[in-house]
Parts: structure tokens; sequence; C-alpha cells
């Protein structure tokens, strides 16, 4: 009986000693699958960019939505110009900027370091940008601006491109194009300029094309969308230093903005519309919200702004006409990379 008692006591202890290992291997396995899961170091704890006042950017509704932390946003003023916004990406001021491609492209053809990493804007039935006359305006044709002004919010992006391919898409040859005098001025004045008789001719969109057509009294001459049907028309773009240096936080940061867009293009609009005028809110910068007021979609044509090879192949194009790039000069592998996007292919089951 006692060798019995002694030979259960020693069973009792193996199976505690092993229960141990078994608990000690099986903390360590945890252990290491959560180190495995465990989220990259991040390189850059803070990012540096530029707002548009009267806007929430895809950037700050990423953060407003959780999709950054743990980095944090810095703020360092507004701007009005994409142009603007992505030159500052190049000189370092600010980390991340958008831009119209066309802009975009030309940077890099002038030898500038930068890549574009996500879609963020574009034109559909709801999102587009009008080129208004007024209603009793002799203007009918595209041939009827030469020698008129035009106010577009900025030179060589956007509202350029998109007029001087209207131009030559209904025949007026290089030497008439130039005979459009295209005038910079801030959007918020383009109605006034119209109405007053500066230009002859205004690009307007959102809640400033909404209230001027409630106004009454102009006329739409045609739209982006009439001229490219429903397109991304810009990306943000990070220097290729940046992105060595910093390939966690790159992740990180594009990954959170593209399903911030993928957020705003599947959520109802008034739900979309109601954060943004919270964020405008909270944020304290003496600002006009009213134009959230009229947001009706993010024109963004692809998924979170995974961006294409066509999206860029027909700028490049029309770069090439205008004698601005010579043939096979860049192809649009070279301007962007989607290795960031949180809905690149192979990714998630939401990009296939």
């Amino acid at each position: 009986m006692r060798i019995a008692i002694s030979a259960l006591r020693r069973l009792v202890a193996g199976l505690r000693a092993r229960g141990r290992q078994l608990g000690l291997a099986a903390l360590g396995l945890t252990g290491l699958v959560g180190s495995a899961m465990a989220e990259p170091q991040l390189e850059k704890s803070e990012i540096r960019y530029q707002g548009w006042a009267g806007q929430v950017t895809f950037i700050e509704l990423a953060d407003d939505l959780g999709y950054l932390a743990p980095l944090k946003l810095k703020w360092v003023g507004n701007t009005i110009s994409g142009p603007q916004d992505i030159q500052t990406v190049v000189t370092g001021d600010i980390d991340i900027g958008g831009a119209f491609y066309g802009a975009i492209i030309k940077l890099i053809a002038a030898k500038a370091p930068i890549k574009a990493v996500v879609g963020y804007y574009g034109s559909d039935d709801n999102t587009y940008s009008g080129y208004y006359v007024k209603e009793d305006s002799p203007i009918k044709t595209a041939r009827d601006l030469i020698g008129k002004k035009v106010a577009v919010n900025t030179l060589g992006a956007h509202h350029e491109f998109v007029l001087r391919e209207y131009l030559a898409r209904n025949g007026l040859t290089p030497a008439e194009a130039k005979q459009v005098t295209l005038v910079a001025i801030p959007p918020v004045t383009g109605e006034q300029a119209l109405r007053q008789g500066q230009v002859e001719l205004s690009t307007l969109g959102g809640v400033l094309r909404d209230k001027a057509l409630e106004r009454g009294g102009i006329r739409r001459l045609f739209a982006d969308t009439d001229v490219f049907g429903n397109f991304t028309g810009g990306a943000y773009v990070l220097r290729d230093k940046f992105i060595k240096d910093n390939p966690n936080t790159s992740r990180k940061l594009i990954e959170g903005v593209s399903r911030a867009i993928d957020w705003a293009q599947t959520t109802p609009p008034e739900e979309v519309r109601a954060r943004f005028e919270r964020v405008i809110a909270e944020r304290k910068r003496n600002e006009d919200a009213t134009p959230i007021k009229y947001w009706r979609s993010t024109g963004v044509a692809t998924k979170g702004g995974v961006i294409g090879d066509a999206e860029l192949q027909v700028w490049i194009d029309w770069l090439v006409r205008d004698g601005l790039l010579k043939q096979d000069q860049l192809k649009p592998s070279d301007l962007y990379t989607n290795a960031f996007n949180y809905f690149r292919p192979g990714k998630t089951a939401e990009a296939k």
C-alpha cells in the first residue's frame, strides 16, 4: 500500500511539473504571438500638415476616427493651393500634402523627390467643379472664350488643366488657347468677380457653386465631369526620403488616411457632415463651417483612394501633347505607390 501511495504521489508531482512547463510554454508562445502582432515601432510621432479653412481634410478625419493613433497631427496653417501644398512637402516644411495629378507630375518631372501615395479628391455627379458665366453672357461655346478672363483658384492645377483640355477638345489651337487669360483669385471671391465683370468665366464648386446658383443669374458653360467623367483628380504625396526614413510611420499614416476615405465613401452623407461640423467646432480655428452643409461625396473614384495607372496616364498624355513632358519621359509607375494603402490589392478582403 505504501508503495502504491508513493507512486501515486510521484505521478501527481510529475503531472504538476508538466503542467507548469506547459503553462510556461503557453505563456512564452503567447508572448511571441503578441510580439509578432504588436504594431511596429513608429519612427516619427508627429505629422505636420496644412489644412483648408472650413473643411475637414482626410488627414484630419483619420485622426478623429482614431485611425492614426499613436501618431499626432501638427497643423501648421491653411492653404488654398494644391501646388503650394506639395511644394511645401518638397521643402520639408510639412510631411504630407495634396494636389492635382498634373501638378504632381510636373513637380516630379522637375526632379522633385516625392511619390503620390493615396488619391484624396475627385469629381462625380455630386461633387464637381463647374465653369460659370453670367446668365446674359454672350459666351456659349469654347471659342467665345478667346480674349476673355477666367477665374481659377491657382495656376497650374486642376481648374487650369480642365479648362485647357475643354478648349483643346473644342477645336482651339494652342495659340488661340493662350488668348484665354487665367486669373488666380481665392475661391471665395470667384462669384463676386464674375458678377462684377472682373472675369467672364469663373470656376465654382461645392458650397460656393450651390450658393451662387441659389442666388441665380449665372449658368454653367461646362463642368470637369463633362470633360473627364467621374475621376480621382489628385493625391496626397510624401517625400521619398520621408518614406525611406519612416517606413512604419508612412504605413500607419496612409493606411489611416485611406481608411478615412473609405469611411466617408460608405457612410451616409448626413453622418459625415455631422462629424465634420463637430471637428470644425472643436478645433476652434475661427472659421466658417457653412461649406460642410453642402458636402455630398468624396469624389474619389476608387475604394480608399487606391491609385491606378489610368488616372495618371491621362495627365501624362496631356502634358506630352502640351510640350511640357517628352514622350516616355515618365510612366505612371514612376509617380505613385499603393504600398501603404489599407486597401492595396492583396492587403485585405475589402480590396478584392
